[in-house]
C-alpha cells in the first residue's frame, strides 16, 4: 500500500471545494497581472508620452471588459480569503460554510459591479 492519498471525486461535488478552485485561479490571474501592471507603471517614468499612448489604448470596450473582469478576480480573491480567515481563525463550523461562501460570491458580484456601472 502507498502513503499518499487520491483524490476523491466526491469531494469536487462540495461547495469548499469550488472556493478553493475560484480562488486558486483568482490568485493565478492577479499574480500574472502584476508584472504588466509595474511594466506600465515604469513607462510613466521612462517615457511618459508612450504611457499616454498605452492610457488611450485602455478606453477600448475591450479593454474595459477585461478590467472589469479583472476586478472580479481581485474581489474574488479578497472575499475568498477573508472567508478563509474566518473558518481559520474564527472558529467558523462546517455548516457555516455554505453561508460563508455565499458571502463572499455576493461580496464579489457587488465590487465588480459598482465597478462596472463607476466606469
Amino acid at each position: 500500500m502507498t502513503a499518499f492519498r487520491r483524490n476523491d471525486v466526491r469531494a469536487r461535488g462540495h461547495a469548499a471545494y469550488w472556493a478553493f478552485v475560484v480562488h486558486r485561479a483568482s490568485g493565478i490571474v492577479l499574480a500574472l497581472f502584476l508584472p504588466i501592471h509595474f511594466l506600465v507603471l515604469s513607462q510613466a517614468l521612462v517615457q511618459p508620452a508612450a504611457l499616454d499612448h498605452f492610457l488611450n489604448w485602455t478606453r477600448q470596450p475591450a479593454v474595459k471588459v477585461a478590467e472589469t473582469l479583472l476586478v472580479v478576480a481581485l474581489a474574488a480573491h479578497l472575499a475568498g480569503g477573508v472567508r478563509l480567515l474566518f473558518v481559520e481563525f474564527a472558529g467558523w463550523r462546517a455548516e457555516w460554510q455554505k453561508t460563508l461562501l455565499a458571502c463572499a460570491a455576493a461580496a464579489t458580484f457587488i465590487y465588480a459591479l459598482l465597478f462596472a456601472l463607476a466606469g
